[in-house]
């Protein structure tokens, strides 16, 4: 962790009051009362699932479109959520969510602020944003550990099996898919090791007599990554969609492992402001997510090329490099034990800081619950 991000946290945590301090009970962190749960026409059984369910093909919650049905706050709210970018798939729903008026519908004008994760923490801490489109990464929960009164509190996706975003390798004379020894091999990436990625980097480089403390990192930009793969100068690397199409069936290289599917590994964080001082209105900003994620991204969105223009549009990138990847499997749900998979990879890459964290002092799966119905 580096002294600058390390200094941010604690003095951002010296800003947080005392009543902020940690719940372990994970249920509606901050409210002052039992909510009361009320069911939600349109969002069945179906809109909840078992967060110990780690099945590979779990189907994600699902509600029927155009539900959880807005229900808008007594007087208008501003909120800001920070995103590290405005440009990658995983940001679709909220972008699509301003674009359709979803939070408006709530009685929220929302504002998404880019802001890398480092910067926008002690903000989100300090209630100057709401809410912030990242993941549990280190600083996250070290910033937690710190004092800072941040919860997860809703998923963003899971991979489609048939992807290949993660871990590539450039093999050598003798080695395949199954047998390729990545011990003391030089890994090419734009993602630091306090990412959330290092949770899946570690377990496919476990499976071929590696880890995050036996290889050796080199830092690239993302433009970087796959020429340092295939000019040799990395002997594996980390690529994202859709860098991982122009290796794919080349049998030089090998596919190691990704993303665990249908286990999300970010989505919302949100703050005091959420948490705390405004329940009502962070439970409507989820339904509002929660909404538009059953509307327009229920299943395989990119079937609809009217939709896929759109989105393109909203992301500002080629149509056909969003066409050249499947869609992603849309997932406001957090599996259990996430966040401790999480930690452990974090202590192996030596990023972590203090005694691990309870899952109770990192989620809160309350809200989105509410949003469906789901009574506890």
């Amino acid at each position: 962790m580096r002294r600058s991000l390390q200094g941010a946290l604690v003095a951002g945590a010296l800003l947080v009051s005392a009543g902020c301090a940690a719940q372990d009970s994970g249920k509606g962190t901050g409210a002052s009362e039992p909510r009361t749960i009320k069911a939600v026409s349109g969002c069945g059984e179906g809109s909840w699932t078992d967060p110990a369910d780690l099945a590979a093909d779990r189907a994600p919650a699902r509600c029927a479109k155009g539900t959880p049905a807005p229900q808008p706050l007594p007087e208008r709210r501003k909120l800001t959520i920070a995103t590290g970018t405005l440009s990658a798939e995983y940001v679709a729903p909220l972008q699509v969510a301003v674009a359709k008026g979803e939070f408006k519908k709530e009685g929220l004008d929302v504002t998404l602020k880019v802001l890398p994760t480092p910067d926008a923490l002690p903000l989100l801490a300090k209630g100057d944003i709401d809410a912030q489109w990242a993941a549990p990464e280190a600083a996250v929960i070290n910033g937690v550990n710190s004092g800072f009164d941040i919860r997860w509190v809703a998923g963003n996706f899971s991979p489609d099996p048939e992807s290949r975003s993660g871990l590539w390798v450039r093999l050598k004379d003798g080695e395949s898919a199954s047998h390729v020894p990545m011990a003391d091999r030089k890994l090419g990436t734009m993602i630091g090791k306090g990412s959330v990625i290092a949770y899946p980097m570690n377990q496919a480089l476990k499976k071929h007599g590696g880890g995050l403390d036996k290889v050796q990192f080199q830092a690239l930009g993302s433009a970087d990554v796959l020429t340092a793969l295939q000019n040799g100068g990395v002997d594996s690397a980390w690529l994202l969609d859709p860098v991982w199409r122009k290796v794919d069936g080349d049998d030089r290289y090998a596919f190691l492992g990704g993303q665990p599917a249908g286990e999300p590994l970010g989505g919302m964080l949100f703050g005091p402001n959420l948490l705390t001082d405004d329940v009502d209105a962070g439970v409507a900003l989820l339904r509002a997510y929660i909404r538009t994620v059953n509307t327009y991204f229920a299943g395989d969105y990119k079937k609809d090329p009217a939709f896929v223009a759109e989105l393109a549009k909203l992301m500002k990138t080629d149509r056909t490099v969003l066409e050249s990847t499947p869609s992603l499997r849309m997932d406001w749900e957090i599996r259990a034990g996430t966040t401790n998979r999480l930690q452990s990879a974090y202590r192996a890459a030596g990023v972590s800081e203090g005694d691990p964290l309870p899952e109770s002092r990192l989620v809160d799966r309350a809200m989105y619950g509410e949003a469906v119905g789901h009574r506890p």
